[in-house]
């Protein structure tokens, strides 16, 4: 099952620095996510916070991807800029993504976040993100898509719109609470996607 994943900066602190960066980063979360049996299907580095959509096939396997790319991550960023100290806020946060809905807002989501803040004014202007992999024309040995996904021309077609702020926001709690998205909507007798 999918599973949405963020991690952040300590005390919301940067993380990236430059090009450099983000681009080790995606070398060490190809490396260790194929190690471990996880499959990437969206990602997009922030500044100072990550958010991945993974499949992982074992049950360990996004700890240890998380584990790995983070150790070695923040070992090139305290020798590089010479600091020294925890570079994240802590384990990452993830939730289980359970329906093909949920999956695609989750992509749509994930994809948005330089929009939302104002970074891009579309996903596809945004370096640092699966977008012009999942969209178009880029390829990615990273990326491999869901089952949901809809194909490259349907998929640019679920940004015409943004998308449901009710499912976003349950996504949002549902990672930071560590449960099923969509779960806490279903008791409430609403419906799980739009």
């Amino acid at each position: 099952m999918a599973l949405h994943v963020r991690q952040r900066g300590h005390n919301r602190s940067a993380c990236f620095f430059g090009s450099q960066d983000y681009t080790l980063y995606l070398r060490l979360l190809e490396y260790f996510a194929r190690q471990h049996e996880c499959a990437v299907h969206a990602y997009c580095l922030m500044p100072n916070h990550v958010h991945l959509l993974v499949t992982p096939r074992a049950e360990s396997g996004l700890a240890l991807t998380m584990k790995s790319v983070a150790q070695l991550y923040t070992q090139h960023v305290n020798k590089a800029y010479e600091r020294t100290g925890s570079l994240w806020e802590g384990r990452f946060r993830s939730c289980l993504v359970p329906t093909e809905g949920y999956v695609l807002t989750c992509y749509r989501y994930i994809e948005l976040n330089p929009v939302a803040a104002g970074m891009a004014g579309h996903p596809r202007a945004y370096r640092w993100s699966s977008h012009r992999a999942n969209a178009g024309p880029e390829q990615s040995s990273l990326i491999t898509q869901h089952p949901a996904f809809p194909g490259e021309s349907a998929y640019r077609g679920l940004f015409v719109d943004p998308p449901d702020p009710a499912i976003v926001e349950d996504l949002r709690r549902a990672t930071t609470g560590g449960y099923a998205a969509g779960s806490v909507r279903r008791r409430q007798g609403r419906p799980t996607t739009k």
